[in-house]
């Protein structure tokens, strides 16, 4: 006979690693709360509101008195939070309490008195021990969401891969000589040259009007918004060694071409992001030039020196990319903060960019001593939310972002660390990376390992950022998910159903949809094939689904987040919105068949709800606080249920 997972007699205790393998009893698994609308009312608050902020456990948890835990400029205080009357035959008590917003960011976490004892509940879970500030759920007043961000699926275009829409601006074989190699022009259908110097002065011809004329296949695949790879002026394919900022490569269709890839776009209510290069230029760059050969150049200081011409500060060490020195004022306001500055230059008509995407935000404004990375990330964001408010404003970074993620800076980032690397550790290896080395552990990373990674990030950054950060499964400077999930379509399967439903902005690498690499090999920058006969038809489609989903459905859009398992081979998950429930199962193996099905009660899913899955149309009502489930196997399923 199968029971509620709440009841203590019927299952045995939950285990909580993070408590030193304290065993935990398992009505603990049900205590809840984030950042979504059915936790947290309004949303998008300004200073002087005052929020209610409501708390969510099993009916039958044992729970005495909660109180909410805040501070009024640093001085910490407790509120009551008061029970609401229970729903008839509703799985779920809940509490609420009223909470004034009088600074900009306000902290805040739960003190539960359970027959257990007292238990701290901030972002990263329960704890018996009195945790530090640095977890606690957050609260940001005036923050200027871009809500159109809420809803979007993205797709990246490298554009020099993409299609070739007009060959009369191809670069032609020797046109010039960069780094010591000869321009050549690729045919469509040659491999790409995989390392070297040679991979960089190679070009297949993709340009902006290839992209203008291919909008309609991504329209119909579910896009809605674009992220472009540099489109400035360049000497090489990636163009991250950009040599003027004010012009679009001549080779990519130059700015007439931009103005018209924005009009089509608008014509079918779609938006674009451009990536933009403030950390570093191109050695062939004009400021660099004159800085090189005078000390007394305009654009002297945009540079650091440490003996002309050639001893001076790289990126990464990499010559033919200098460093910008942010301590010149002159470079800010070329760059951000003047009224004809880089940054606001390109979200102005006839261009009008919905956004930016910043290179090695992680690096930016940080050289040494001189670590000007908030000084000058708040700028950016002043001058880009100045042209406008709605702009989304994106950086690259591997690592730790979470200090850019505090409101005052970036919208997002494109999210490696809190996202892309725990899922490819799962599907795949866990890895590390030396210089010229991979380190590979033997075992399996665990589903435990994933779930707990993902919310670490989660937890480090306020709700209205996480609901908005770019999760991708590939990009340009990364292998291929086919290559990740080693040519494994189920697996592939897998992870899509997982960045679609995750809460964060999905983000499709050009190709992806069509099974574009291979198992074998670590190539990202191949040309993309428009013949249909080369494409997986049924992948197509099933990103088809997925995309369709995840711009109309509530959950995703503006549900929260709750994990309901997390066994070996297993990841469930529920998003919860006021009229919509939504369950992701991704099994990355056979799987286990939980003997009553995936438990569901701690996500207060009330007995009798009938769900639908999304792939099979297949129907399954919970029973006794589970939804039966058919044998699991690698792959993924969507369960819907509408309340």
């Amino acid at each position: 006979v199968c029971r509620s997972p709440l009841d203590q007699n019927a299952l045995p205790i939950l285990t909580l690693p993070t408590e030193n393998q304290m065993t935990l009893p398992a009505y603990f698994a049900s205590i809840h709360h984030d950042g979504s609308r059915r936790y947290v009312q309004p949303q998008d608050a300004q200073l002087g509101d005052t929020l209610t902020l409501r708390l969510r456990a099993a009916a039958s948890a044992p729970i005495q008195r909660v109180l909410l835990r805040s501070d009024d400029d640093g001085e910490g205080f407790f509120l009551p939070m008061t029970p609401e009357d229970p729903l008839p035959a509703s799985p779920a008590r809940w509490w609420r309490a009223e909470l004034k917003l009088k600074m900009p960011v306000t902290h805040y976490r739960f003190l539960l008195f359970t027959a257990d004892g007292p238990w701290w509940y901030n972002a990263s879970g329960l704890h018996a021990h009195t945790p530090t500030d640095a977890e606690d759920f957050r609260l940001l007043a005036g923050y200027e969401a871009p809500q159109w961000v809420r809803s979007a699926v993205f797709y990246q275009i490298f554009p020099d891969r993409f299609d070739d829409g007009d060959p009369a601006s191809n670069v032609r074989d020797g046109e010039y000589e960069y780094r010591g190699r000869q321009a050549r022009h690729r045919r469509w259908d040659e491999p790409p040259t995989a390392t070297g110097l040679e991979a960089m002065v190679e070009f297949y011809g993709g340009d902006l009007p290839g992209i203008t004329r291919r909008l309609d296949y991504l329209q119909d695949l579910g896009v809605s918004a674009l992220y472009l790879n540099p489109i400035f002026t360049a000497y090489s394919n990636h163009r991250y060694d950009v040599c003027d900022y004010y012009n679009v490569d001549p080779h990519l269709g130059g700015n007439p071409a931009l103005a018209e890839l924005r009009q089509a776009l608008s014509r079918r209510g779609m938006r674009y992001i451009l990536d933009i290069v403030p950390n570093h230029c191109g050695v062939l760059h004009p400021w660099f030039a004159a800085a090189q050969a005078d000390a007394n150049a305009p654009t002297a200081d945009f540079f650091t020196f440490h003996r002309r011409p050639d001893d001076y500060t790289a990126w990464l060490g990499v010559k033919t990319l200098p460093k910008l020195n942010y301590r010149s004022e002159k470079l800010r306001q070329v760059m951000y903060a003047g009224p004809e500055a880089v940054f606001r230059h390109w979200l102005r008509p006839p261009y009008s960019a919905d956004g930016w995407r910043i290179d090695v935000a992680n690096m930016l404004a940080r050289q040494g001593r001189d670590q000007l990375a908030v000084e000058v990330g708040r700028g950016i964001r002043q001058a880009v939310k100045q042209e406008n408010p709605q702009a989304y404003l994106m950086g690259e970074n591997f690592f730790d972002a979470t200090s850019q993620l505090q409101g005052d800076m970036l919208d997002a980032v494109m999210n490696y660390a809190g996202f892309s690397l725990p899922v490819w550790y799962w599907i795949s290896k866990f890895a590390a990376f030396l210089k010229g080395e991979v380190v590979l552990a033997e075992q399996r990373w665990t589903t435990q390992a994933l779930a707990d990674s993902l919310q670490a990030f989660r937890a480090s950054i306020p709700w209205a950022l996480a609901r908005q950060q770019f999760n991708s499964l590939n990009s340009h400077d990364t292998a291929r998910i086919r290559f990740t999930a080693g040519g494994d379509l189920a697996l592939n399967r897998a992870a899509a159903v997982l960045m679609f439903t995750y809460p964060g902005v999905p983000c499709i690498y050009y190709g992806e949809e069509v099974g574009l690499g291979s198992a074998g090999s670590v190539e990202k920058r191949q040309p993309m094939p428009w013949n249909p006969q080369a494409w997986d038809l049924d992948l197509r489609a099933f990103y088809q689904q997925l995309a369709a989903l995840r711009k109309e459905s509530s959950a995703l859009i503006a549900g929260g987040f709750q994990v309901l398992l997390a066994q070996a081979d297993t990841f469930a998950f529920l998003r919860d919105a006021e009229q919509e429930l939504l369950i992701s199962v991704i099994c990355r193996g056979p799987g286990e068949q939980p003997a009553c099905g995936l438990p569901v009660a701690q996500g207060a899913v009330p007995d009798g709800l009938e769900f639908v899955e999304l792939f099979s149309g297949a129907r399954a009502r919970v029973v006794n606080g589970h939804l039966p489930l058919p044998a699991m196997s690698t792959g993924a399923s969507i369960w819907r249920a509408r309340i």
